[in-house]
């Protein structure tokens, strides 16, 4: 390997990066607000992130060994930019940071303050400023984190040369542990002994309780991150066989893991390890077939069904086989209906078998969902929600009621549904003989699932750490009617013709794929439908005319995008492959005084 310094990439006119201002202040840094100034000398990588978006999960997962590498030159930056309501208050930012182990200063922007200085269009994005205090780059979705790591060689290599490189300790601070039994534990199940099996997802853990809810009977685990017999990484939802044994969603592992009971014993089912991308088979062997992200499990109809929350799916793991398929979901986020091989899901995070139909809590759009036979195959229908955009907490008619990203989904004996409405604090039912949505609980944290337990409804609080037990009520608890709408702001865009155009710069040292064709995808839709005469639909060029209906005065664009670039090294005839891929849903307001054209970044060099 040439041990040589990277040579710098050439560099176009600079752009000095905004100050990094938000009213929530700043976490771990032991108290300290932090400034660019304080950043001098250091290779700074901004993180815009929300703690409700998968992908934005998966990105600091992808950062978690650069960070680590690069611990005396590099500083990461998380920028909290909140979608939903519940994400603005502090508290929640607070905990979300250690639920899922962030460990690197995070500035609380409730107000999307430097979201809009740094004109952030979509979670996640990574910016990436030099010692010089200068923007060099921008990246929108995941999978950069390989083009990241060059960039940054690079940028020590010059500014080490300059002068102008500053290593040693960064400004993080550790806060300080806090103790109890479980910690933002995921999903619950009981077991046949009438026990409690919960998945401790911070501690990397499943934690039997006894049947009073409380007392330990054992831990299974090391309780440190890892894919072994031994280790799990942030395991979430589980499911009971009708063997006995249970599987377990091994959410950050990409992995299926089955548990005995009775022998302790921990063994991997499907997954590989790593995360399924765009181009991964979607069907075969599961030991041979990439997950992404699982977030809960069900047994239903003979197979173990998992609500696939990195790639907005629903794939089923036949045990009798040993394969594992997509079941519903064409990877597009969104809320559509119909025929299970053209609805569209939006990170799918709750599971709940109730004879012939499947219920989902599909937490990105709010909404209530659920599977059931059509002919030789399966449709989607949605109970209560209508899109990625509108949630709240509101009861009544399911075709007006609102939710708030929920995670869970239980389905009661009468034939209802609970639903644990995370963001709301709420548990709410929705029962399909009425079509009427009422609240049965609030005041409770973050609820994440739900178990039956005779009587009684067991609530998994998941951010007081604990399982809390209530007696279904005869009748809901009545509250206040509440409606929002995302915070972002609506780009302001011209009636007519717009041009939409997805910037896409190959990342130093690698080209466009074009070995077997167009190595570049455009999905383009809308919400309402009716808000594009002309453009919709799928293509290769990442750009496109869109023809906005002259009737029509707001919406949201729903646009996809992917690119793949290899390794530019003609000496190599196998060079290493990197997909990257983002989905936007951009608010959209038709003025007079609008822009005329929409550019999305999906990769760039900014200066």
């Amino acid at each position: 390997m040439d041990s040589a310094a990277p040579t710098p990439a050439p560099r176009r006119a600079r752009v000095r990066a905004p100050e990094l201002i938000g009213k929530g202040g700043w976490l771990n840094t032991g108290g300290k607000d932090l400034t660019l100034a304080d950043l001098r000398g250091r290779i700074a990588i901004l993180d815009f992130w929300t703690f409700c978006c998968i992908n934005c999960l998966h990105v600091l997962d992808e950062l978690r060994e650069l960070e680590e590498k690069h611990r005396d030159t590099v500083v990461i930056i998380g920028v909290h930019s909140p979608k939903f309501v519940h994400e603005a208050e502090h508290a929640a930012v607070v905990d979300a940071v250690e639920r899922y182990e962030v460990h690197h200063p995070v500035l609380d922007d409730p107000e999307l303050a430097t979201w809009k200085q740094y004109a952030v269009r979509a979670w996640p994005t990574l910016v990436v400023i030099d010692p010089e205090g200068y923007i060099v780059a921008q990246h929108a979705g995941e999978g950069h984190a390989h083009a990241i790591a060059r960039l940054v060689e690079e940028l020590e290599a010059e500014h080490e040369a300059k002068g102008t490189l500053r290593r040693g300790d960064g400004p993080y601070v550790a806060p300080e542990p806090v103790a109890s039994d479980l910690r933002f534990p995921g999903k619950a199940l009981v077991l046949p002994s009438g026990n409690f099996l919960v998945s401790d997802s911070t501690r990397h853990q499943l934690v039997e309780l006894a049947a009073d809810g409380e007392s330990v009977v054992r831990r299974i685990g090391s309780g440190e991150r890892g894919f072994g017999p031994d280790a799990f990484s942030e395991p979430q939802g589980l499911a009971l066989l009708p063997d006995g044994s249970v599987i377990v969603a091994d959410t950050v592992n990409h992995a299926l893991r089955k548990f005995d009971p009775v022998t302790g014993a921990v063994e991997t089912v499907a997954g590989t390890g790593r995360q399924w991308w765009q181009g991964s088979p979607t069907a075969g062997p599961a030991l041979e077939v990439d997950l992404s992200s699982p977030w809960d499990v069900a047994w239903w109809q003979g197979r173990v069904w998992i609500a696939m929350a990195g790639v907005h799916q629903l794939w089923a793991w036949d045990p009798e086989t040993g394969t594992v398929e997509v079941a519903a979901g064409t990877t597009n986020e969104g809320l559509v209906d119909g025929p299970a091989g053209e609805a569209w899901f939006a990170q799918p995070s709750g599971l709940a078998a109730a004879g012939d139909r499947l219920w989902v809590a599909d937490s990105e759009t709010s909404a209530l969902r659920y599977v059931e036979r059509e002919g030789e195959g399966y449709a989607v229908t949605s109970a209560v929600g209508t899109g990625l955009f509108d949630f709240g907490h509101r009861d009544g008619d399911a075709g007006q009621a609102l939710l708030q990203h929920p995670l869970g989904v239980t389905a009661l004996p009468d034939g209802s549904v609970a639903v644990c409405d995370t963001y709301n604090h709420a548990l709410r039912r929705f029962d399909p003989a009425t079509g009427q949505v009422t609240t049965l609980a609030t005041d409770l944290r973050e609820p994440s699932d739900a178990v039956l337990a005779g009587a009684d409804i067991v609530v998994v609080e998941s951010a007081r750490h604990r399982l809390t037990r209530l007696r279904l009520p005869e009748e809901a608890v009545r509250v206040d009617a509440v409606a929002h709408r995302t915070q972002r702001a609506a780009t302001e865009v011209a009636p007519g013709t717009l041009r939409l155009d997805v910037v896409f710069q190959a990342p130093s040292g690698q080209k466009l794929d074009i070995r077997y064709g167009p190595s570049t995808r455009l999905l383009v839709s809308s919400t309402p439908p009716e808000l594009l005469a002309e453009g919709e639909g799928a293509g290769t060029d990442l750009f496109r005319d869109l023809a906005l209906n002259p009737d029509v005065t707001e919406g949201v664009l729903h646009v996809s995008a992917m690119a793949a670039s290899c390794d530019d090294d003609p000496a190599n005839e196998y060079p290493a492959c990197h997909v990257h891929q983002q989905d936007w849903g951009v608010p959209v307001t038709v003025t007079p005084d609008g822009a005329a054209r929409l550019p999305l970044v999906l990769a760039g060099m900014d200066g």
